[in-house]
């Protein structure tokens, strides 16, 4: 069976618009000529006198028909222009109805496939926090440990290929292990004034995370991370005592790409599309093109939908698609947006 498509109908909607255009206008040209010849009847009629009495009156009658021909035609141009007119509407809103529908539903797609993602990112920063040789180092100075603890998040590192690095914090910020010292040598810098560990900072256990929003990380060589952070407790209990402060910081930007890049269009969209993944705010963190990183802003017409999309005057589409969070994990706000330009 045949595939059909809406840029079918609309294109079989204005090829019969042009056949009925041209049929009408070819009844017009025939009307106009019976006129003309009626006129050169009653003209001939005229002049021959009585005998041609009965032939003007078949060349007035052929008048009136032509004259009756002509206003059904015209009548019928009106009616089907307006029906036609009606139909191309109807067709180009379904068409946009359409196209809307299907991008809000690839926006919606982006946004939960990258908070699946995130909602792991949860559970490995509240699990690794329980790790003996995490918790031990929170509780002693000894360097001996706290190299331990490097070694030990070096080998998580290299089982998650999503993390830049791992960072253990004293309760001030100071950074006393990390899993990747020979690139990122952190070992006693701060984090103190980071909103993550801040935030980690005031949790009342173990079972609790703070994240915090899309950044650039300067020690980490201004690679854009989601640092996801919860506290270490004595004895690796979640209402132990709180004695450090675990933050992870995945590799957000070639991850983000791969879900914006990997959304289904064709060739032709693909060309005039924009796949993005923009904060609570608006701030793009995330674009198929990669372009505007942190810097470009999105004002999105949501009026208080979590979903949506609407045209502009050139007929660019917006497609929206607000975070419905993924399990425990609430989201923050963010949503997946798709711009595509008219074909």
């Amino acid at each position: 069976m045949q595939t059909v498509s809406v840029r079918d109908i609309i294109e079989h909607t204005a090829k019969a618009k042009s056949v009925t255009s041209d049929n009408l206008r070819d009844i017009k040209g025939v009307t106009g000529l019976l006129r003309i010849l009626a006129l050169n009847a009653l003209i001939e009629a005229k002049r021959a006198g009585d005998v041609g009495a009965g032939f003007a009156v078949v060349a007035d009658e052929v008048r009136q028909i032509s004259t009756q021909v002509e206003a059904i035609s015209s009548t019928m141009a009106e009616d089907l222009g307006r029906e036609i007119a009606a139909l191309e509407s109807l067709t180009r809103d379904m068409a946009r109805q359409t196209q809307g529908t299907r991008l809000v539903d690839l926006a919606q797609n982006a946004i939960e496939l990258i908070d699946r993602n995130l909602y792991e990112r949860t559970c490995d920063v509240r699990w690794w926090a329980t790790d003996a040789a995490v918790v031990d180092a929170a509780a002693l100075s000894d360097p001996a440990v706290r190299a331990h603890a490097s070694r030990r998040l070096g080998v998580i590192l290299d089982a998650y290929t999503v993390y830049l690095d791992l960072w253990l914090c004293d309760l001030d910020g100071r950074i006393i292990a990390n899993g990747r010292p020979n690139t990122y040598a952190v070992t006693g810098a701060s984090a103190a004034h980071t909103p993550w560990f801040q935030k980690a900072r005031a949790l009342a256990s173990g079972n609790e995370f703070p994240v915090a929003d899309i950044a650039a990380e300067p020690l980490l060589n201004n690679a854009q991370v989601a640092t996801y952070a919860t506290s270490v407790q004595a004895g690796g209990d979640a209402d132990g005592e709180l004695i450090g402060i675990l933050g992870v910081h995945f590799d957000w930007q070639p991850q983000a790409r791969a879900i914006t890049q990997g959304i289904r269009l064709s060739e032709d969209e693909r060309q005039r599309t924009r796949v993005l993944l923009v904060d609570a705010t608006g701030r793009v963190i995330a674009a198929s093109d990669d372009r505007g990183l942190l810097s470009d802003r999105v004002a999105l017409r949501n009026d208080g939908r979590a979903f949506g999309h609407d045209m502009a005057s050139d007929g660019t589409v917006t497609a929206f698609h607000r975070t419905p969070g993924y399990e425990t994990y609430a989201g923050l706000g963010w949503y997946g947006v798709i711009i595509q330009k008219s074909a």
